[in-house]
């Protein structure tokens, strides 16, 4: 499977950003900021993620982090 970024990891997995926050167990902000590469996920969050969005942790691009 070819790399995929957060974002579209979620919106292939069918969550709008509300929703995904939810199933995390964090705000919608915090995972706003993962997505634009202003924060990090702390590894358990970020295996989390992947399994919510049934994607290999491979294959999931981190973005840089912003200045």
């Amino acid at each position: 499977m070819p790399q995929i970024t957060m974002r579209a990891a979620r919106v292939n997995a069918g969550f709008n950003l509300a929703e995904a926050a939810k199933h995390l167990g964090i705000s919608e902000k915090t995972l706003g900021s993962w997505e634009n590469g202003e924060t990090e996920p702390r590894i358990t969050q970020f295996y989390s993620l992947c399994d919510l969005y049934d994607v290999p942790r491979d294959d999931i691009i981190l973005p840089e982090k912003s200045s």
